[in-house]
């Protein structure tokens, strides 16, 4: 398994962002179409914080509606803003990160994604679902039966 591959091999580029002028029912919406956990928030495009699904879940009932229902409950969104529910020290990674420095960064703290910064820019995101990804790929036998594989859908 190569250790020292750049984080931009398994990063997502086409990153989904909030703008913090955004608001909390917005990106209760992004992340049920889009089936992700977590999403930058940005200001002037640099990024001021990261925003999870879990924080929505602290503050409201978010998923116990049905997940292609857009139809939230607003009430309790309205009384916060994005800023005021986003994490806001963000540690983010450069995209010369290695997998490896990725992978034991995310071990070590308590969050699960990380952006990926070059120069005050986004350029991606990358998860702990992106490293489990990886890591079943290149644990995979060469005569893994993918199809099979494929119909266990968690």
């Amino acid at each position: 398994m190569k250790h020292q591959l750049p984080i931009t091999k398994i990063m997502t580029k086409d990153v989904i962002t909030l703008d913090c002028n955004d608001n909390l029912e917005t990106a209760e919406i992004l992340f049920k179409r889009n089936n992700i956990r977590h999403i930058p928030v940005v200001k002037n495009k640099s990024i001021i914080g990261m925003l999870s699904y879990t924080d929505l879940l602290r503050i409201s009932f978010a998923d116990a509606t049905d997940e292609y229902d857009d139809d939230v409950e607003t009430v309790v969104y309205n009384m916060f803003t994005i800023e005021q529910v986003m994490a806001k020290n963000v540690i983010s990674v450069p995209s010369s990160a290695t997998i490896k420095d990725v992978a034991k960064l995310l071990g070590k703290k308590e969050f699960h994604a990380l952006p990926v910064i070059d120069q005050d820019k986004l350029m991606g995101i990358v998860t702990t679902t992106d490293l489990i990804n990886y890591l079943v790929e290149k644990l995979q036998p060469k005569s893994f039966n993918t199809r099979l594989y494929n119909e266990f859908e968690y």
